[in-house]
């Protein structure tokens, strides 16, 4: 492979020389690129959503690493299989401490940032009612408002 094909650009330019023409032979056919590239289905992660699922993932193998090497030792009679089954279980914890992490920080992400979705139809119904509400409110209150400035005028009977 050289060194074109491995960096992903699938065109090399054209060498110069007796190969570079045709001379009555076909033509190499063109090298197709090793990927494409394409829309992300999915939006990326937050930044801080993204460490603290990192770090979720790395304490979770550490912890699965430990709990094999303590199986290992506790197989072969070793007199670490006792601290090791200790770590793995403090090891457990914290891991499953990295995975509500990840939960907390995308929910508390979602609360701070806002999340894009399109409102049901019953939140849309009732703002569409408070709406009416508030107009039939601030239409009463300018009809109030042009009764008191005609100096009694709009009353029947005056005192």
């Amino acid at each position: 492979m050289g060194r074109d094909t491995v960096m992903g650009t699938a065109e090399r330019p054209p060498v110069d020389g007796p190969s570079s023409h045709t001379g009555g032979r076909s033509e190499q056919p063109s090298c197709k690129p090793l990927w494409v590239e394409e829309p992300a289905r999915r939006r990326r992660l937050p930044d801080p959503v993204r460490t603290a699922a990192v770090r979720a993932v790395l304490i979770v193998s550490v912890t699965l690493i430990q709990a094999v090497v303590a199986f290992l030792f506790s197989v072969s009679g070793s007199w670490l299989a006792f601290p090791m089954v200790l770590s793995s279980v403090a090891s457990t914890v914290v891991a499953t401490w990295a995975a509500l992490d990840v939960w907390v920080t995308r929910q508390v992400w979602n609360q701070r940032n806002g999340v894009v979705s399109a409102p049901s139809s019953t939140a849309r119904a009732l703002r569409r009612e408070r709406r009416q509400a508030r107009r039939e409110a601030r239409a009463a209150e300018r009809a109030r408002k042009r009764m008191r400035g005609r100096g009694g005028a709009g009353r029947l009977s005056h005192p």
